[in-house]
């Protein structure tokens, strides 16, 4: 025969005891603190100090110089000291600088592939032997000409930082090439104190480049300087993650596993006659028409706020996607781990996601730990890929192809560990029932 009211003086005794014991008091605070430590130190250490963690930092360079004979008779050929120079200069564990033709470089600058291009003309060291000559015979001329193309299509602080490299590089050649045909100029006139260059000739020599820094392919109005496809990206992620927790809840409290609270009223119904399998798999269907319907909504509220968007079909496609991934992932994990999987959700989606997005901060000027992140976190995959939608006429080299491929990955991921480890806990007989693990003793 069972006895019901020990059971139930049990329940009192335990109820009772929480309110004095260290688990209600010491673990929200612990588990909040240490939380909250590792995002503040996440987040502030990854965007303190991007010149500082810079590594790998992808530039072109594009020298077509071809030379010339200088006044002196001398042949000459500056571009290629100035690339020397570039590439003596530039610490190679820092930037990534890549030399190649003209073509191939708008072709990195179209795909994202680097953060900008330093261009010498072919007739650079021709426009300095101009130059030189005219400062000893008068008459107009212009400063050869080195162009420096930003891409802030890449990102608006990836421009910023190769801007601020190429000033300092290019400024020290500029002056090193000043003073070389300064010397040249004054070797030619045989200049001594008595026949000086003109002041004004002597100003032009010393910094004879004009260096013009110039966006490739501005991006258009509507785009947040650049951070347009960062937050489309993150409010991708946060409809799968949000959309997950959610879901998870509202099922779980219609079918009897969880309590239902509406204000001061209590509602805790008996579970329904379903494996945690069947449960798992509604959720999953529900995330899968959310992803297609929250998709359609956002992009219909970017539109109406005026972001320019030449792919919207694909937007759309790929933004049901990304929420249907990440939502199947975080309901296979709360199914999984139950209450602490909310906890590993926010960790995986949230304070690694963000840092390692490569975003508002390359992944080429954090700290290495967000590049290994980057290679699995769902945040850096899904930014690629709106990036590409938005920025890059949705090339399939530009990010979308990894976009695709690793958000794919990750919700075949989280389908295949959900079905394996949710079908074992039905198998081992682990039901969700009210009091599964209150045992009654039989007296």
């Amino acid at each position: 025969m069972t006895d019901e009211k020990p059971e139930h003086g049990q329940h009192e005794r335990s109820g009772a005891g929480a309110l004095r014991g260290p688990r209600l008091w010491i673990a929200p605070i612990l588990v909040v603190s240490v939380l909250m430590s590792v995002l503040a130190a996440v987040y502030m250490g990854g965007i303190l100090d991007p010149k500082k963690s810079l590594h790998d930092f992808p530039i072109a360079l594009v020298v077509s110089d071809e030379g010339d004979v200088l006044p002196t008779g001398e042949q000459a050929n500056f571009g290629n000291q100035i690339r020397d120079g570039l590439v003596e200069g530039i610490d190679p564990n820092t930037v990534d600088l890549r030399q190649m033709g003209i073509a191939q470089a708008h072709d990195q600058l179209d795909s994202g592939d680097v953060f900008g291009a330093i261009v010498i003309p072919s007739d650079f060291t021709k426009r300095l032997s101009i130059l030189a000559q005219a400062s000893v015979v008068a008459g107009d001329v212009d400063k050869p000409v080195i162009t420096v193309y930003t891409n802030p299509r890449a990102g608006t602080l990836g421009s910023s930082l190769f801007s601020a490299i190429g000033d300092q590089a290019l400024g020290e050649a500029n002056a090193k090439v000043g003073q070389q045909l300064t010397e040249q100029v004054q070797a030619q006139l045989g200049a001594t104190e008595a026949s000086p260059i003109s002041g004004a000739a002597a100003l032009t020599l010393a910094e004879p480049i004009d260096i013009i820094v110039t966006p490739h392919d501005p991006l258009p109005d509507g785009t947040g300087l650049g951070l347009s496809a960062f937050y489309y990206a993150l409010l991708l992620l946060l409809a799968g993650f949000t959309g997950a927790m959610v879901v998870s809840s509202l099922v779980d409290s219609v079918l009897g596993f969880t309590p239902t609270e509406y204000g001061p009223f209590f509602r805790h119904t008996a579970s329904a006659p379903i494996s945690r399998l069947q449960t798992m798999l509604i959720k999953w269907a529900l995330m899968a028409i959310v992803g297609l319907v929250v998709s359609a909504l956002y992009l219909l509220i970017s539109h109406a706020l005026g972001m320019p968007s030449s792919h919207s079909l694909l937007l759309w496609m790929y933004g049901a996607l990304a929420i249907t991934a990440v939502g199947v992932t975080a309901v296979s994990i709360v199914s999984v781990f139950g209450t602490l999987g909310l906890l590993i959700n926010l960790i995986l989606f949230v304070v690694l996601g963000l840092p390692s997005a490569g975003a508002t901060v390359p992944i080429s000027a954090a700290p290495r730990i967000f590049g290994w992140l980057a290679q699995f976190e769902p945040m850096h995959q899904v930014y690629l890929a709106v990036r590409a939608i938005l920025y890059f006429d949705a090339r399939w080299d530009a990010g979308l192809g990894h976009g695709v491929t690793m958000t794919s990955i990750g919700m075949a991921i989280g389908l295949l560990v959900g079905l394996v480890v949710v079908r074992l806990y039905d198998r081992k007989g682990f039901e969700r029932r009210n009091g599964a693990l209150v045992t009654s003793r039989d007296n």
